[in-house]
């Protein structure tokens, strides 16, 4: 069994290439242990999922009178596109796991301060992730859908030679035609040939016999839309690539006050430079708003305002959060990091040195004795051998 990365660190200082490519494959095969069995468990609840991306189309087809589904052109598209928010999901959720992974296979090879920096970086981008995540679905997909779906619905009712609604119900009472009741909610016993109108889903629904069977019914839907020669019905696999396109372009976009940091760190721009160079930040934020979003106003516009907040909270990370805070260890608020401590190699380890202050129970060596006394006794000691009469 071959040994472990701590045994061999602690045997021989450092790791040779073998063992590396060994560390390597171990931290590999962990970071992929969670995300397939994690998919498979997602897929149970891939419709509920479904559900939840769809929601803001559905709510902004509702609003423009369309009726509020979504096609599936093949007949393995809601299986497939279930399988990828499987898989997708599974990614999402164990990325902080295959972070760790990531993180504890170059941990080593870092000196202290290199590590202080990975520490604002990591929980700094998953912040700005979650951030900008949210900012897509409760904001910015509502109100592009909303522009979107609104270019192919129908003007008023009097456009395009169509009559209006009412005169058109009037001259069918007129004529002795059929009304469809409409409501809000089926009826509670729905009897067989029973046609209405279901408000809610803008549907034409009416009871008909299941086939083959005389007792039992079953109530059949046709959805409902405003007249014109542009039928608004999205494709269900096409949607959910578009949410992930535009959630991957908002999660890489949100991470432009980390790379403004890091570059500041480098020592390749400065809080100078970029205050100067503030009108070039806005077009480029502009060219990245109307690359990330489809081809309309109000979506580039979304992005561009976030965008430009970002860049001015960039160039405020690089105030609060200096190289050489970073480096000592303050900007985190640990006085514990910065005491007396050096660093023997890339290993991480420390070599403590000794406090002056501290008190240590050495005996305290024997004072000289005073050369004087030592004369005075030495004469003395002479002058009584010399005279015979003291003694």
């Amino acid at each position: 069994m071959a040994a472990s990365r701590d045994e061999l660190e602690l045997s021989h200082g450092v790791m040779s290439f073998g063992d590396h490519l060994e560390e390597l494959r171990r931290r590999l095969m962990l970071a992929i242990a969670v995300p397939f069995p994690l998919a498979i468990l997602l897929f149970f609840v891939a419709p509920t999922i479904r559900g939840i991306l769809t929601a803001p189309a559905l709510v902004a087809m509702t609003a423009n009178g369309l009726p509020a589904r979504m096609q599936a052109l093949g007949p393995a598209e809601v299986l497939t596109t279930d399988m990828k928010l499987s898989l997708i999901g599974a990614v999402v959720l164990s990325a902080p796991w295959i972070l760790w992974q990531t993180w504890k296979f170059i941990e080593p090879g870092l000196y202290r301060e290199e590590k202080r920096f990975v520490h604002v970086l990591i929980p700094g981008s998953a912040v700005l992730t979650v951030t900008g995540l949210a900012f897509l679905y409760w904001v910015m997909l509502p109100l592009m859908l909303q522009v979107l779906i609104a270019f192919g619905v129908p003007g008023p009712g009097d456009a395009f030679g169509i009559p209006d609604p009412g005169q058109r119900v009037a001259s069918v009472v007129s004529e002795g035609g059929p009304v469809f009741p409409v409501r809000s909610e089926p009826p509670e016993q729905p009897a067989p040939g029973q046609v209405w109108v279901d408000l809610t889903t803008r549907s034409l629904n009416v009871v008909v016999p299941v086939q083959g069977s005389e007792d039992s019914f079953e109530v059949l839907s046709t959805p409902l839309s405003r007249a014109g020669t542009i039928a608004q019905e999205f494709r269900l696999g096409e949607y959910i690539g578009f949410v992930m396109t535009l959630a991957l372009a908002i999660t890489v976009a949100f991470q432009m006050p980390l790379v403004i940091l890091l570059l500041g760190w480098t020592g390749l721009i400065d809080r100078e430079t970029l205050r100067r160079q503030r009108r070039y930040a806005l077009l480029v934020c502009a060219v990245l708003g109307a690359v990330l979003t489809p081809a309309d106003v109000v979506s580039m516009v979304l992005l561009f305002v976030p965008l430009y907040v970002l860049f001015e909270l960039g160039m405020v990370l690089l105030l609060l959060a200096p190289a050489d805070r970073v480096a000592s260890g303050t900007i985190l608020g640990s006085s514990a990091a910065s005491r007396t401590s050096d660093h023997d190699g890339r290993d991480g380890r420390e070599t403590t040195q000794p406090d002056p202050t501290v008190q240590t129970d050495r005996p305290e060596p024997a004072a000289d004795p005073d050369p004087e006394a030592v004369d005075e006794e030495g004469t003395a000691s002479s002058d009584d051998k010399a005279d015979p009469e003291a003694s």
